[in-house]
């Protein structure tokens, strides 16, 4: 080989080893990106579970009395 396509070959091959660089970096951050995106999603979902569970109670305790009677008044009346 001749000796000017050497250095150029040396060249090529420091930029190549930077971009596998580079690329492994943006492959962790994707994975850290991703883990904690799933986290989220997880703790969104028992939080909607936990919202909806206390909008039925909420329900259940404005809704009147299932025999439709009046509830009586407190016995300090």
């Amino acid at each position: 080989m001749p000796p000017e396509i050497m250095p150029d070959i040396a060249a090529l091959v420091r930029r190549i080893e930077a971009l596998e660089m580079q690329v492994a970096h943006s492959d962790r951050i994707v994975d850290d990106l991703n883990a904690t995106i799933t986290a989220q999603w997880k703790e969104i979902d028992g939080l909607q579970g936990q919202l909806r569970r206390l909008t039925d109670r909420m329900a259940e305790m404005e809704s009147p009395s299932s025999d439709g009677a009046p509830e009586p008044p407190p016995p300090h009346y």
